[in-house]
């Protein structure tokens, strides 16, 4: 299989799971009340999943 196309499909995976998890079902799930040291759950979840996101989309792009 060609090198681009391999990015490319692993590309429109992230794609796909960013999608999935900024979905309406799974943040609901956050939508909580509760804090983690001050910090609501759910911010900590969008911040968290944001900052994974970015961290995969690096490692697929740079890789050789």
């Amino acid at each position: 299989m060609n090198k681009q196309n391999v990015k490319g499909q692993r590309l429109a995976a992230l794609f796909l799971l960013g999608n999935l998890l900024f979905n309406y079902p799974l943040l609901t799930l956050f939508n909580r009340a509760d804090t983690v040291a001050g910090i609501p759950v759910l911010y900590l979840y969008v911040f968290g999943a944001w900052a994974l996101l970015i961290a995969l989309l690096a490692f697929v792009v740079e890789k050789k």
